[in-house]
């Protein structure tokens, strides 16, 4: 008798900004129910947390990571002033980012990984499976007008959320059988809404955000939708709010879950067959 097959699950993970400290969550929670990730996307934070794990950096240090993040700490990073292209030149972030990837390349990952950014002179989703992680995932959490791009092979790339909040389609095309898609664009709040120009101009790019997420996720298998909360693009203090959050989404789609990757693997699928055959 053949043995059964399981499963491939890939792990497409969404723009947010500092919402995405709930992706930490999400994670630690798929770890604590056995719940392998074969492969992982993911666009902006999605890409830098998605990245971090992917290159060997455990859970629990990047919980740990979270959860020591402070104004502070927040400031020294965004002190990087710059003049064209962007309000901040991004190099002490890039910075930050090496001294925990520590100069490894994408392809050289433990998990199969891929960067997602968007290419400003062609609109085009930058798939980046290959070369060096820290710019690219530098180049992947570029809000535009805030973050100067990153130039890489000669493009010039910016926000995979621009493009592709959600990377469904690219987690699927690495060999996924099973996608879960996390978005963090799921919930719309406009309840504190001020009609400043800056709250206009997020508000206006985050409904752009929530109608391409919807559209991402139309062809993942399953969605874990987190809520938490209205949140500016800097307020990443609160790390514990936000990890729980996306730990609780998971818990609330577990028995979901487990059902799709019993029927995604072969011997799963058998039965499931046999089973409406009668």
């Amino acid at each position: 008798m053949a043995k059964a097959k399981q499963a491939k699950i890939g792990l497409a993970l969404g723009s947010g900004s500092s919402r995405g400290l709930a992706h930490i969550g999400v994670i630690k929670a798929l770890e604590e129910n056995n719940i392998p990730i074969d492969f992982i996307a993911g666009s902006s934070i999605g890409a830098m947390v998605g990245g971090f794990y992917a290159a060997g950096l455990g859970i629990k240090k990047m919980e740990e990571i979270a959860l020591d993040t402070n104004w502070r700490r927040i400031v020294s990073l965004l002190a990087d002033p710059h003049l064209k292209q962007g309000l901040i030149g991004g190099e002490k972030i890039k910075t930050f980012i090496e001294s925990y990837i520590n100069g490894k390349k994408i392809e050289d990952c433990e998990i199969p990984c891929a960067i997602v950014a968007t290419d400003l002179k062609t609109g085009e989703i930058a798939v980046l499976d290959k070369g060096a992680m820290t710019p690219a995932i530098r180049a992947s959490i570029s809000i535009p007008l805030i973050f100067k791009p990153e130039k890489i092979s000669g493009r010039i790339l910016a926000d995979g959320g621009l493009s592709a909040p959600i990377p469904v389609d690219v987690v699927r095309n690495m060999g996924a059988d099973l996608v879960i898609a996390v978005n963090l664009d799921g919930y719309y709040h406009d309840g504190e809404w001020k009609p400043g120009w800056y709250d206009i101009a997020n508000d206006s790019l985050n409904i752009l955000r929530y109608h391409l997420a919807l559209l991402n996720t139309d062809k993942a298998d399953i969605v874990i939708n987190v809520d938490v909360g209205k949140n500016y693009w800097y307020q990443f203090t609160n790390g514990q709010d936000k990890i729980l959050a996306g730990e609780k989404a998971v818990k609330e789609i577990l028995p979901r879950l487990r059902e799709i990757i019993y029927q995604k693997s072969r011997g799963g699928l058998k039965k499931y067959l046999e089973f409406f055959k009668g």
